[in-house]
């Protein structure tokens, strides 16, 4: 195979469905800044690594004692606004005022040309369409306009440590990538550097039934781990897209609709071993439920977006699949009625597994476009919360009997539980939920984007923040809808726009402004699971304080002085 090998041989990847999120700043696929000319490529193959030299960057490890100190900046969150690209120019200035200076152009394809020579030329491409896709996504609020030079494809942890030293020695940015489903430019190269895909580590490494845990690469899909797990009973009970695996999820500290019963990625995580920026390699502790052996440093990692090294390996602890599940849908007659229930529902004790809130414009939206499969619910085109009960058989049947009681006394009566009666009815109703966001790009009128954003706020404020939202949102004349995990206190607006209509935008834009202010007002956090990326970083100085985002920088200083892991997301080191 080529160095230039096509890019659907070598990634494995196919091009990810699209997802509900807008793209505040992008560069067209097809638009690469970095699509290389025949005289660089003749030079890259040249050998021109032994002509050029650079300061190595290795440094002592033993800072990260100091800094590990900061262990809780791992479930921070924050809301999307206008992503203001950096410069073009390869320098940043950290806290300190200590100039960071990244590789030249040529010094990173000097770079992957000796990453090529330890990994094998098969494993680096420079493929156009390779660069772009790993650099641009459809689905992602936001995109920087500059593109990595190369993509490189590591099969071991040992590969990863032998790219963290070459790119430690040019300053090459680094910047860790896996299924590609973020949405806020968590893997996007404002800094260029080299992209590392490692969706080739997808290997279980170790299973142990009887303990309830499983150790991962960081390719492994989600979703093939249940299928691989589920003959010994168990699950790793998150679900976000079904797309994702172990390590972006781990460093997004994903969640999704089962996040109400059981927890965020943080709450099943144990062990990740990690590459650091210099190559060194650490576990961060034993298999164990508990422990008291020194700093947590797994909860460091988890949430960090790949800015403080590059997990390898993790080890999940895993739940037992429920003896059974029943799934319902229920119509209100206003946003704030729902709303008002699912709070309701939430503080009444009910074990529920998932409560997930969709408005009148996606009932809508899936009676007209909705699959074969969703279309036969002839849903009522009002604001109607999905609920997913489980357990065991007779505690299923007990908490629905109850939900749909009070459900009934709260609407009195005008409001009645649509219950799946067979397991393929459960499959067809909770794909209503499922499907929403494919559906609404799916019918995204051409020229338009989505602008799509969260929050999370205390569940007293719930349906006061949602009514809200979605009476200001509905007031600008275009596509717009509130679709959520309420179960938690997590909403999502979705708006379709026009970029070429400035006033459009900005509209947009205020909107969603309102809203993150509205939830920082409330105690509540401008993102409840999309983490910050490049798209959200003012949003977490907004609601942490420069104070604590100047920690972070600290942090993020002590482990990685070069400032080359994943460089300018979650918040920039500048004064």
């Amino acid at each position: 195979m080529s160095r230039r090998a096509s890019f659907s041989l070598l990634s494995r990847a196919k091009l990810r469905p699209r997802t509900c999120s807008p793209r505040l700043f992008t560069t067209r696929p097809g638009a690469s800044t970095l699509n290389l000319t025949a005289q660089q490529r003749s030079t890259f193959s040249s050998s021109s690594k032994a002509e050029v030299t650079h300061q190595n960057g290795a440094r002592s490890w033993t800072l990260i004692v100091a800094a590990a100190t900061a262990l809780c900046i791992a479930s921070f969150g924050a809301g999307a606004l206008l992503f203001k690209p950096s410069s073009s120019s390869n320098h940043s200035t950290s806290r300190l005022g200590a100039p960071i200076s990244y590789a030249s152009h040529s010094e990173m394809l000097a770079a992957a040309d000796e990453i090529a020579q330890l990994l094998g030329s098969d494993w680096v491409s420079f493929d156009s369409d390779v660069l772009e896709h790993h650099g641009y996504s459809e689905w992602s609020t936001s995109n920087s306009p500059v593109r990595a030079v190369a993509v490189v494809y590591p099969k071991s942890t040992a590969d990863v440590s032998n790219i963290a030293r070459v790119c430690t020695k040019w300053r090459v940015p680094m910047i860790p990538y896996g299924a590609g489903s973020s949405v806020e430019g968590n893997a996007s190269q404002p800094h260029s550097g080299i992209c590392i895909n490692l969706s080739l580590m997808d290997k279980i490494v170790e299973f142990h039934p009887e303990d309830m845990d499983v150790v991962v690469q960081p390719g492994v899909n989600w979703v093939d781990l249940n299928a691989r797990i589920a003959h010994a009973g168990l699950f790793a009970p998150l679900d976000p897209s079904p797309t994702a695996t172990i390590g972006g999820m781990v460093s997004t500290n994903c969640s999704g609709t089962n996040a109400m019963r059981y927890g965020t990625m943080k709450d099943w995580v144990l062990s990740v071993t990690v590459v650091m920026p210099d190559g060194t390699v650490v576990k961060t502790r034993r298999r164990p439920r508990k422990t008291s052996a020194g700093y947590n440093l797994t909860s460091l990692f988890v949430g960090a977006e790949g800015t403080l090294g590059i997990v390898t390996e993790a080890t999940l602890k895993l739940a037992p699949i429920p003896q059974d599940t029943r799934v319902a849908a229920v119509a209100f007659g206003s946003i704030r009625e729902a709303a008002a229930a699912a709070s309701k529902l939430i503080r009444s004790g009910i074990p529920l597994a998932a409560l997930e809130l969709m408005d009148d414009v996606q009932m809508k939206m899936l009676n007209e476009h909705g699959s074969e499969a969703v279309r036969k619910w002839n849903w009522a085109e009002k604001p109607t919360l999905f609920i997913r009960f489980s357990g065991t058989t007779e505690a299923v049947e007990s908490d629905a009997r109850r939900a749909s009681e009070m459900v009934r006394q709260l609407t009195r009566g005008s409001s009645e539980f649509r219950f799946a009666r067979s397991k393929q009815d459960e499959t067809d109703l909770w794909a209503a939920r499922k499907e929403a966001l494919f559906t609404m790009l799916r019918i995204r009128p051409e020229g338009t984007e989505i602008w799509s954003t969260d929050v999370a706020v205390p569940l007293s404020r719930l349906a006061e923040i949602i009514d809200l939202s979605k009476k200001e949102c509905g007031q600008l004349g275009i596509f717009a809808s509130v679709i959520g995990h309420v179960g938690d206190g997590n909403f999502h607006v979705a708006m379709m726009y026009d970029p070429q209509d400035t006033n459009q935008k900005q509209a947009v834009a205020k909107c969603v402004q309102n809203m993150m202010r509205r939830a920082i007002d409330m105690g509540g956090t401008v993102s409840g699971e999309h983490a910050i990326g490049i798209g959200k970083k003012q949003c977490l100085v907004d609601e942490l304080g420069q104070d604590t985002i100047n920690l972070m920088r600290d942090l993020k200083r002590a482990v990685d002085p070069l400032g080359i892991m994943n460089p300018g997301k979650v918040f920039d080191l500048t004064t």
